[in-house]
């Protein structure tokens, strides 16, 4: 995938995730790019016409989409407020993301449906776009439950599932489970069938366990290395049977918290770069200033960069999407373009959003990033400037 990026003045229609030289435009009309290229564009000077150009040092990226993110900036996607995910979308685009996916944590019933819905019918006006959900829980398997509340974990049902994908209007694109609980197999089937990607997390299953779900459709593995059974020389467990299979891509939190560089390197180059996706698993005192923060009815204390329970549970990130992908580029030693196809391409590709996600390409959605020096310049969604 990496020898399809490419610098300078050459555009490729597969996956030209970032360009960079003097005079670069792209164009935009209603929301969409229609043109990209150096030099003069004067036939695209018409009223409705936005042209974006860059500077010698800046490098142009797709917009960034994060596949796991419970909230940042003061909000929680588990608030059911509009006005709160409005102020999220808004603040995501200080890092660059464009697109991501509301993620719910292991609530009451009631209240994951309330916020199914609210996410179903939330208009996506201005800011990073809600392309869909992550239900993250409930049916977990309590032995790796992390920082989700134990009271309200349940075996996989697919009654209820059917339920939520009703109530989601199509837009539950991924589902965190323990595949090895009651219910778990068929439940892997059901997401494979309505094409919700089944995601192996919060689970102590085995590898043969795994396998089984892998062939009724598991691809995937939440947040590697957290929330599940670890490697071992006599039962590879979770992680080591996601490193192990091809058929399973794999989520990085890459803040050097919840993954040692180190493992991090490990994982990239076992999985190589096609096969990870980078995650904030961020939320609510992301931006804000060390302190207590509520997650899922629980006090989570967040000092020096690190967000925990009382027990020492990591109670997931405060980490911005722009330092995700620095951070890869040091502890993996892939390049700039490596770590850019893991936050844009590689989701994109993941949740069925590539048609118009992921790329800048002429009938995309105008959402980019100006990069440089290591720091986002400007963030469009859609062709608005947001940042």
């Amino acid at each position: 995938m990496a020898e399809l990026l490419l610098k300078g003045k050459q555009m490729v229609s597969g996956i030209p995730n970032e360009t960079r030289c003097e005079g670069f435009f792209v164009a935009v009309e209603a929301g969409k790019i229609i043109e990209v290229g150096t030099g003069d564009a004067p036939h695209l000077i018409r009223k409705d016409t936005k042209v974006v150009s860059l500077s010698d040092n800046q490098w142009l990226v797709p917009g960034f989409v994060d596949l796991h993110i419970h909230g940042g900036y003061g909000v929680d996607v588990m608030d059911h407020s509009d006005e709160g995910l409005q102020q999220l979308k808004d603040s995501l685009t200080r890092e660059g993301t464009t697109s991501f996916l509301a993620t719910t944590i292991t609530q009451s019933i009631q209240s994951i449906e309330e916020v199914i819905h609210q996410v179903a019918v939330h208009p996506n006006q201005g800011g990073a776009e809600i392309v869909g959900l992550h239900i993250e829980g409930p049916f977990i398997n309590e032995v790796r439950k992390g920082a989700q509340p134990a009271q309200y974990i349940v075996d996989p049902a697919i009654e209820l599932m059917e339920k939520w994908t009703n109530i989601a209007l199509g837009k539950i694109k991924q589902v965190t489970y323990a595949p090895e609980k009651p219910g778990g197999l068929e439940l892997t089937t059901y997401l494979r069938e309505h094409a919700i990607n089944p995601s192996i997390g919060h689970s102590d299953a085995q590898y043969d366990e795994i396998e089984l779900a892998i062939n009724n459709g598991l691809n995937q593995a939440t947040h590697l290395f957290n929330g599940m059974r670890p490697l071992h020389h006599r039962e590879p467990g979770v992680v080591g049977t996601a490193l192990l299979r091809d058929e399973l891509d794999v989520e990085l939190i890459a803040d050097g918290i919840h993954i040692h560089p180190h493992m991090i390197q490990l994982a990239w180059k076992v999985k190589g770069t096609n096969r990870c996706l980078l995650i904030t698993d961020s939320m609510r005192a992301k931006g804000l200033a060390d302190g207590t923060y509520d997650l899922g009815g629980q006090d989570v204390q967040v000092k020096d960069g690190q967000a925990t329970l009382e027990d020492g549970s990591l109670a997931g990130s405060i980490l911005p999407m722009n330092e995700a992908i620095t951070n890869m580029m040091i502890f993996s030693g892939c390049t700039f373009e490596e770590a850019i196809q893991m936050a844009t391409y590689n989701p994109a590709r993941k949740i069925n959003v590539l048609d118009r996600k992921g790329t800048i390409e002429v009938g995309k959605d105008a959402d980019f990033v100006i990069w440089e020096d290591g720091k986002i310049v400007s963030t469009f969604c859609k062709g608005s400037h947001c940042l």
